[in-house]
């Protein structure tokens, strides 16, 4: 599919969930790293909700833990568990990305806490693709 649409790995992002990376064999492990050496970018997302096993996390070859909103919508009152999931993220080379940004506030902690990524309403609702495809031409692409 790469190949055919010219697109590159490392513009792609997979997604999963902590169940099914928990879930994960040692088969789909392989595809998994085998992706990665595509240079596609492999993503836990809603870290923190489900198994949050550390076992997992030296075993899949993940680029990014994705923050759930709910550790968001409480970083005013409970910024260690975020600071916590950044650090571990950063023990073990690891991006992290902010789910549910909604208020200026949220992100001035996330920031405070050197989260460098995020993402939601704050930044846009959601969009019909011919939308979104206006706003990265517009606002994102280099001339």
């Amino acid at each position: 599919m790469l190949r055919e649409t010219g697109c590159q790995a490392s513009n792609l992002r997979l997604e999963l969930t902590e169940t099914m990376s928990v879930e994960s064999t040692d088969s789909g492990v392989r595809k998994l790293a085998q992706l990665r050496e595509l240079d596609l970018r492999l993503c836990i997302d809603d870290f923190g909700t489900g198994y949050s096993s550390l076992n997992y996390l030296q075993r899949l070859p993940i680029h990014t833990l994705k923050i759930d909103r709910s550790f968001v919508n409480d970083i005013a009152t409970k910024p260690e568990i975020v600071g916590i999931i950044m650090s571990l993220a950063k023990s073990v080379d690891m991006c992290v990305e902010a789910e549910g940004i909604e208020t200026v506030d949220q992100l001035a902690c996330l920031r405070k806490l050197g989260c460098q990524s995020g993402q939601g309403f704050l930044f846009s609702k959601a969009l019909p693709a011919a939308a979104a495809n206006a706003v990265v031409r517009t606002q994102f692409v280099t001339r």
